[in-house]
């Protein structure tokens, strides 16, 4: 039989809360890339690419804020407004990845 205290941690634990979480992070992996595709297409090149980068995380922040969080992200997120802000290691990958392919793709020597 369970203890109290890890009855009380699995209530924590709400599988539809899990699930719109994922779809969060999809939404700031996809900013990411087209982040990325926009600054490659646009030619953007040392710190212009990462200003763009920063101004795209901070918009879905807030976009997520507003829109989804109702205005309070300590509500549906442990670190609160900078778990949101916070674009993740795997994003800033992301981005760089999809800058340098679509500078290529568009700026590349022929």
């Amino acid at each position: 039989m369970a203890t109290p205290s890890e009855a009380i941690a699995a209530q924590l634990i709400y599988g539809p809360n899990v699930i719109a979480n994922s779809s969060i992070s999809t939404t700031k992996f996809l900013s990411a890339c087209f982040a990325g595709a926009a600054a490659g297409i646009l030619g953007l090149e040392n710190w212009s690419g990462f200003v763009l980068f920063l101004v795209s995380t901070l918009l879905t922040a807030g976009i997520i804020h507003a829109v989804n969080c109702k205005g309070k992200p300590g509500r549906y997120f442990q670190g609160g407004v900078m778990e949101l802000v916070n674009p993740g290691q795997d994003n800033a990958f992301t981005f760089v990845l999809a800058w340098t392919l679509f500078y290529g793709i568009v700026h590349g020597e022929q």
